[in-house]
């Protein structure tokens, strides 16, 4: 409809445009029920600092002359230039009155550039912050992460009607007629994207909101979402109230939560409303070994494919058998006289995988921290129990009470007296941990003394609704698309100190100035894309120095941050996390450079990421041929006549991930690829980097 409108706002005759908006009008008042909004085709984003060049898609810089222009050709710095739809509409402008756009529907062919990085976590996987667009970053990450991230936690603008959000580069505020219709449509782009992120068989999508579209937003999820199973929760952040005007005063927020597949948020000591529930049973603190969430099955990871043999007549873990081939039968594992063998086999009876490699487990099970649990009267299947480093940790500190060893030489943990008896939360939280001013703002503000950030999240209410869904899975991959002041990465470092953990969290934000800041930099006679301007974006400002202040322990100013963490894990701020941090600028390549291997170095950190983000990356082409590093989780291989060593050095390592193998050639990808462990993910470039990355046309 709001384009319907703009074409009838052309129409030169004013008595058949005035007769036809009539016409419109009486269908558009005939509303159907449930939702119904203009879906607003296409947004784009403007690209300041890119080359325009010719055939590019630009818009003037002051917004004086309005529309979407094709450059047709350059000369001198003067472009000829085409209005969109109108092909008789040209005119000329110099270069430095025009920026580059991209419409979404617009194929795209990103890569990312690193722009710092904080090392303090050793050999942990990285977290990674994205400056980018936030539609065409998670279009980005469906290469190296589709169906892989457990939990998704944003924080969108809430279309308060205050110049909270941008829609087409232009600020939405009360007095546009399509303010609601916007919001949805950019909400159900993104909402499509992260439902292809999101794991299948078990992960969420938390979506913070307030009284302004949390209507409209619920409806919208149930559309997306139409198999899943949600939630909405209350929560109060600030107890002296917001005032609305002649109404009541605001205290709390709402949270949707959207679980996917088996995910559902585990029992908590704290049912979160303030009235402790006395019957609920003590905390599970031995773990099953069986893995679950991502990368769970046995080809993801092989080696930890193995039988653990039971003396059926004691009971007793008697030895354990070693790790599978792939291509293996199970049933051809020796097994000692008088033992049964147990295997990581999920309910539906599918091959799973361990959740700790063979070595890892037999010293477990000398030290008393793996044990044989309950077995399945109906399937003779053992269940098998390991605690895991955070438990460990919390033995250490005497938080977990052990009273001895049993007769298999299994540790004996007093679980009353280690924990409080557990419970499901309540959908009202009522925690001053979650006040947004004291937790967020204020802060906020112990890590940017010399900054401000409107409505930062209580870091504390991002860490307990993250705990629900991710205490169990130390490995969890957290994504958050509206990231703002980096919230939800300081909350995953807490989480990871808390236990041992090694989640780690992605994030994207732009680079956008505060609507005063724009204009005392607009006056000052800087614009988008200058050094000057970019450094008070958001990702420049608060972002990026942020996290690194949480990671460091110094502040912006250079300083030791003062004060101290509260609730669950107390301990000083400046003494930092031991976390890696890497921060990147999404950048938009040159498909043909893409294809003839001249910008590996622009994709190179998104194959990283396919690997793990974790370890050596590979940012150049190897000289030799191909490449694998020692300290890598990936390899690649460019040069095709070197495919015999690449592979027998790919198959002697059971920590390979994925292998990238450039050639133009299906055939010759499909016969190197046979040679390889097929528990490895093989990709080849870089037609299969160009195929995924016609985004936004394959989605419209």
């Amino acid at each position: 409809m709001a384009h319907l409108d703009t074409l009838i706002a052309m129409i030169p005759d004013e008595k058949l445009r005035n007769d036809i908006q009539a016409q419109v009008s009486k269908l558009t008042a005939k509303a159907s029920f449930g939702l119904v909004y203009q879906e607003h085709h296409p947004e784009t984003v403007q690209l300041p600092g890119f080359k325009v060049t010719r055939g590019s898609k630009v818009v003037f810089k002051d917004g004086t002359t309005p529309g979407i222009w094709t450059v047709l050709k350059l000369a001198d710095d003067i472009a000829t230039i085409v209005r969109t739809g109108d092909t008789n509409e040209r005119t000329t402008a110099n270069v430095e009155n025009l920026v580059l756009i991209r419409e979404f529907g617009d194929p795209i062919y990103p890569g990312l550039k690193s722009v710092g990085s904080v090392t303090r976590g050793g050999d942990k996987p990285f977290h990674t912050v994205i400056n980018a667009e936030n539609f065409h970053a998670t279009e980005m990450l469906l290469y190296p992460y589709e169906n892989k991230i457990d939990a998704i936690y944003i924080d969108p603008p809430y279309n308060t009607g205050s110049k909270d959000w941008k829609y087409n580069n232009d600020y939405v505020d009360t007095e546009d007629t399509y303010r609601h219709s916007k919001w949805l449509a950019m909400m159900e782009r993104r909402l499509k994207v992260a439902q292809r992120l999101l794991n299948p068989r078990g992960s969420v999508l938390i979506v913070t909101i307030d009284e302004k579209e949390y209507l409209r937003l619920g409806l919208l999820l149930e559309k997306v979402f139409d198999t899943a199973k949600i939630q909405m929760v209350t929560s109060v952040i600030n107890t002296k109230g917001v005032a609305r005007g002649r109404e009541f005063s605001r205290v709390e927020e709402y949270i949707y939560f959207v679980y996917i597949g088996d995910q559902g948020p585990i029992p908590t000591s704290d049912n979160m409303l303030g009235v402790p529930d006395d019957n609920a049973g003590p905390e599970t603190i031995w773990l099953s070994m069986l893995r679950r969430g991502t990368a769970a099955a046995r080809v993801d990871r092989p080696s930890m494919f193995y039988p653990i043999f039971v003396d059926q007549e004691s009971g007793a873990i008697h030895s354990v058998g070693e790790s599978l081939p792939l291509t293996a039968d199970r049933s051809t594992a020796a097994i000692p006289d008088g033992c049964v063998a147990v295997w990581p086999l999920r309910t539906n009876g599918s091959e799973g995988r361990w959740q700790i490699g063979r070595e890892s487990f037999i010293a477990a099970v000398a030290e008393g921290t793996a044990r044989l649990g309950r077995r399945n009267a109906r399937t003779g299947q053992w269940a098998v129990n390991y605690l895991n480093e955070g438990a460990k940790a919390r033995i250490a500190t005497g938080e977990i009470v052990v009273t001895g060893k049993d007769a298999t030489g299994a540790l004996i943990i007093d679980a009353h007296a280690s924990s409080e008896r557990l419970t499901a939360a309540r959908t009202v939280w009522n925690r001053s941990s979650h006040d947004a001013s004291t937790y967020g703002t204020s802060l906020l503000s112990q890590f940017l003394p010399d900054r401000k950030f409107p409505f930062p999240k209580s870091l504390y209410a991002v860490e307990d609704t993250l705990r629900f869904f991710v205490k169990d899975k130390p490995d969890a991959t957290v994504l958050d698309f509206f990231s703002g002041s980096g919230t939800t990465a300081h909350a995953v470092m807490r989480l990871n100190h808390q236990d041992g953990g090694r989640r780690r969290s992605i994030l994207v934000t732009n680079n956008e100035v505060s609507p005063s800041e724009q204009t005392d930099l607009l006056k000052a006679g800087l614009e988008p894309g200058q050094d000057a301007w970019e450094a008070r974006g958001i990702f420049e400002y608060i972002t990026m120095p942020r996290i690194t202040a949480a990671v460091t322990g110094v502040s912006s100013t250079g300083k030791p941050i003062q004060g101290d963490y509260k609730f669950v894990d107390q301990f000083k701020m400046s003494d930092g996390f031991e976390e890696n941090v890497e921060f990147f600028k999404l950048t938009y390549e040159d498909n043909q450079l893409v294809r003839l291997g001249r910008k590996f170095e622009a994709i190179a950190p998104i194959l990283w990421m396919r690997a793990g983000a974790e370890g050596e990356r590979i940012d150049v082409l190897p000289e030799d041929g191909w490449a694998l590093p020692k300290k890598g989780f990936y390899g690649v291989l460019t040069d095709i006549d070197q495919w015999e060593p690449f592979v027998d050095s790919v198959n002697a390592r059971d920590d390979v991930r994925c292998v990238f193998i450039v050639t133009d050639s299906q055939a010759e990808f499909e016969a190197i690829n046979a040679q390889i462990d097929q528990g490895i993910d093989s990709v080849r470039l870089y037609s299969d980097y160009l195929q995924s990355f016609e985004i936004n046309t394959r989605q419209g």
